[in-house]
């Protein structure tokens, strides 16, 4: 419920933050807006300062709104309102009013990466773990302990970043990408890491051949944290828990342990566990779970960590008022350039479809957010937010872009397209659009089925 919860709540914001640019740019040029609305169906809540104001609702349905103009191209416009109607109004305002949807939600990422930068995210420290031979950080000739502080000269404070610039790099069709890498004596050299040409459009592949993962100390087989619902949990192990044994080998370490669990799917365990300095017995199954076309098992537990030791290895970047804004400009660019090239290279088909995301990931991934911290939702709401605005300004009939082309072609030839003509690409534009949502819909149900 919670994910649900905070799927509308991300979609409801965005969607009614791009609609209220329609709204306020509209107004501003002298159009009559006759409802704006945040949500659709059934208005539940409605408020009018007079007949001829503009009439604010909120509706039943929380995902989006939508702004009512007066438009002779859609009812009949009592002559009073006519010097007020979107149809009549100069080519540079019609298109500024399309425009602003997406440029206002681009500007709502500006926004929350602003405060999400000067409030300063946490994450793990970009220290790089075993490399394993053959792999493409060891081609590059990384090593393990060095700590990566850029790539493509863009500072990277946090793991996260770092992957995501990577990916970013391959998926828009970069051959190669720069990294700059500290060691232990504090002096920086770059390395260029290869990034093939059949990996590229395969991010699990990818990650799997980068052979990059972060640095983490041995750890004891302590129990922390165990999920509700899971195996762990069923076989009555609790927080604090010494691995000592499992079928009659013995645990040294928490990646050990978690190595065995793996490579048991289905498959019964008896363990020998040490709580408060008396061994007990347990038994435990864990759970098959599909990994990268793999079946691996899953308990639900999670390793203690003591709380200097993780510290440690975490990292808080945050900046100034005025160097957070323009790092939040930047970071827009960043995805928005991104977005774009993507988006590019999957209809040149230089990139899978697979890295489409429908209504279920998006969901998924607005719990999981919402779950890690207000920061870490705000991250997310900012590049749903980008994707949101790259999209609608695509030159496809049916979105602001259309509407933009459209426009365009207008200014060319001096006189608008007959409606004729834009209803007949419009039709086609909506089928596009309905087939991409189609797609994306059935890669989430794959991936969740999963």
């Amino acid at each position: 419920m919670s994910t649900l919860f905070y799927f509308i709540v991300a979609i409801g914001i965005l969607v009614s933050f791009h609609e209220f640019g329609h709204f306020w740019v509209a107004r501003k040029t002298g159009v009559k807006v006759l409802r704006f609305s945040v949500g659709f169906g059934k208005v539940i809540w409605s408020y009018q300062k007079s007949p001829a104001s503009t009439e604010y609702v909120i509706s039943a349905i929380p995902l989006g709104g939508y702004v009512k103009m007066v438009d002779e191209r859609e009812g009949k416009v009592v002559d009073e309102d006519l010097p007020f109607a979107f149809n009549r109004q100069p080519l540079w305002a019609r298109s500024a009013i399309v425009a602003a949807g997406p440029l206002f939600n681009l500007m709502l990422a500006v926004l929350f990466f602003w405060i999400v930068l000067f409030i300063g995210e946490t994450g793990l420290r970009p220290i790089i773990g075993h490399v394993e031979p053959g792999t493409l950080a060891a081609e590059a000739g990384l090593l393990e302990g060095e700590e990566i502080v850029a790539v493509d000269q863009k500072n990277t404070a946090t793991w996260g970043e770092v992957i995501e610039s990577i990916f970013s790099a391959a998926m828009t069709g970069r051959e190669s990408v720069d990294v700059t890498v500290k060691n232990i004596d504090e002096q920086q050299h770059s390395q260029l890491i290869n990034l093939p040409e059949e990996l590229r459009s395969e991010p699990d592949k990818l990650y799997d051949k980068l052979g990059l993962k972060p640095w983490m100390p041995q750890l004891r087989p302590v129990v922390g944290r165990v999920l509700e619902g899971m195996p762990a949990a069923d076989a009555g192990l609790q927080y604090g828990d010494l691995i000592v044994s499992a079928n009659g080998e013995p645990i040294n370490t928490w990646l050990q342990w978690v190595d065995y669990v793996q490579n048991s799917p289905g498959r019964v365990i008896d363990l020998i566990i040490e709580r408060q300095g008396v061994q007990l017995s347990l038994e435990i199954t864990p759970q098959k779970v599909v990994e990268k076309d793999e079946v691996v098992g899953k308990i639900g537990a999670a390793a203690d960590i003591p709380e200097d030791l993780m510290a440690s290895l975490q990292v808080r970047n945050d900046l100034p008022l005025w160097p957070a804004l323009m790092g939040a400009v930047s970071r827009t660019v960043f995805f928005s350039t991104a977005t774009l090239k993507m988006m590019g290279q999957m209809i040149l088909g230089n990139a899978s479809v697979k890295n489409l995301s429908g209504p279920i990931s998006i969901a998924q991934f607005a719990g999981l957010s919402a779950e890690r911290g207000f920061v870490e939702f705000l991250s997310f709401l900012a590049k749903v937010s980008i994707s949101l605005g790259v999209l609608n300004l695509l030159p496809i009939p049916g979105l602001d872009g259309g509407h933009l082309l459209f426009f365009a072609i207008e200014a060319i030839k001096g006189s608008p397209v007959s409606e004729k003509f834009q209803v007949a690409l419009q039709q086609v534009g909506i089928l596009l659009l309905l087939s991409l949502m189609v797609l994306a819909l059935f890669l989430d149900l794959e991936r969740l089925f999963q």
